[in-house]
């Protein structure tokens, strides 16, 4: 028996270590660490959680570049900056911060505050537009000491901040899409290295899918406020609103760590992958002509597609309106030319992923001069683009056709102006098309070549 007793200690001892291994998993897995669930090495993609600590000195000097110079010795005092301008309104909170999603509620208890504070604030850049801001709903920020404000006990504690703003407005337009939502979110995330929580006021299933790429290059997270599911948050600061500076267009002097417009272009770039072209062919450019389908249609599109290829011997792509829709395709179709043409249009947004030197051709409609220019025209060359405007002559316009010379429509676009942005939708919007003059048009294929030509040093 003395042989055989260390035998039967290790048959002993391997017959028990499955089950003493099948233990330790099942140990392992009731932890109360649920929402810590994957988290590798940059945390739980769902929750925006994370096992290190906050570092609450770096966080505080990521918010303070959103502070503008006005606000902030307010800001250092209180951890508190409320900014307001013609198109936005933000405030940064550099204190822990509880977010109740049934009320859209943020709560910013101190007890620094003797007094209570409510303001409402809409987290959309389109403050001079009421119609479109109607359609965000607004956050509610409570301030006071806990006792006054009594906020709700958290159910899920984030180690990340919280950035708050909306889908609502005029977002499922792709101009606004990129002008009020994208190009804004980086100017006020991207300094964040990924680790902020975004925070919904307004979920649109359509711009969420169709944009998601871009979102998930600012942050580590899933958006909250996706589902019915409505929970209390607790963060250890908060963003409410995003910073905007102009159309299509970025202030490096007002922007954290100097972004430029050609910044937010190559992170878009390498968002959808795009290879970008860093020589122009100026001996057969190709050509991007936007085409489109309802109204400011191109009636002669065929001839002019023809006069292009023939007589120039440029390569023309017609993009349809469909194409617009798998941005990570059609970003590296822009990007392969060196001119868009284009009636003025939600399409002409796509400029933003041509090359650096390239020209955009903007067709001008009749009584959208103002617009044009504005939207698109004043960007261009900030995006790193010639732009020539092409402003079409009445007799180029469906309108001359059906109203004849002396109706104001085609005479007087200062009087449909008076009457209002609806009598102007009606009238150049929706309803005018155009037959391009083709020799003044292949004029201005040659300007755009030429322009191309110079160098900008």
């Amino acid at each position: 028996m003395e042989k055989k007793e260390p035998i039967f200690r290790k048959l002993l001892i391997f017959s028990a270590l499955p089950i003493f291994i099948l233990l330790l998993f099942f140990i392992h897995h009731q932890q109360p660490l649920s929402i810590y669930t994957g988290l590798q090495n940059f945390g739980n993609r769902k929750n925006g959680v994370f096992t290190d600590p906050v570092d609450l000195i770096k966080l505080h000097l990521q918010l303070r570049r959103l502070v503008r110079e006005k606000d902030a010795a307010k800001f250092e005092a209180t951890g508190f900056a409320y900014d307001v301008d013609n198109f936005t309104e933000i405030c940064v909170i550099s204190k822990p911060i509880v977010y109740d999603e049934k009320t859209s509620t943020v709560y910013v208890p101190s007890e620094d505050e003797t007094g209570l504070t409510k303001m409402m604030v809409k987290p959309y850049p389109r403050r001079e537009d009421p119609f479109a801001m109607e359609q965000v709903t607004p956050v509610q920020i409570i301030r006071g000491n806990y006792s006054s404000i009594n906020p709700p006990a958290c159910q899920i504690t984030h180690n990340v901040p919280a950035l708050f703003y909306s889908f609502a407005g005029f977002a499922e337009n792709p101009f606004h899409a990129f002008n009020e939502i994208i190009i804004p979110l980086f100017l006020t995330s991207r300094h964040f290295e990924s680790k902020v929580q975004f925070v919904l006021t307004d979920f649109r299933g359509r711009w969420y899918w169709k944009y998601t790429q871009v979102l998930k290059k600012l942050t580590l997270f899933e958006n909250i406020g996706m589902d019915s599911t409505k929970s209390i948050h607790c963060f250890p600061a908060a963003v409410v609103g995003l910073r905007y500076h102009e159309n299509l267009a970025v202030n490096s002097n007002d922007a954290p760590l100097g972004y430029t417009m050609q910044d937010v272009r190559q992170f878009l770039w390498n968002t959808y992958n795009v290879k970008v072209k860093t020589t122009l062919n100026l001996k057969k450019p190709k050509v991007l002509l936007v085409s489109r389908r309802g109204s400011r249609i191109f009636l002669n599109e065929d001839e002019m597609v023809n006069m292009m290829e023939q007589e120039l011997g440029f390569e023309v792509y017609r993009a349809l309106p469909n194409e617009t829709k798998k941005l990570d395709k059609f970003a590296q179709i822009v990007n392969s030319c060196e001119i868009m043409v284009g009636a003025h249009g939600a399409g002409l947004t796509n400029a933003i992923f041509l090359p650096t030197g390239a020209a955009m051709i903007q067709m001008v409609p009749l009584g959208l001069n103002w617009a044009s220019d504005h939207y698109f025209g004043e960007p261009a060359p900030g995006i790193g683009l010639k732009y020539i405007r092409y402003k079409v002559w009445r007799n180029e316009t469906s309108l001359y056709e059906k109203y004849g010379p002396n109706h104001p429509i085609v005479s007087d676009a200062a009087s449909i102006w008076a009457k209002g942005y609806m009598a102007v939708k009606e009238a150049y919007v929706d309803e005018q098309s155009f037959r391009i003059n083709l020799d003044r048009f292949k004029g201005t294929l040659l300007e755009a070549l030429r322009l191309m030509g110079q160098s900008d040093s």
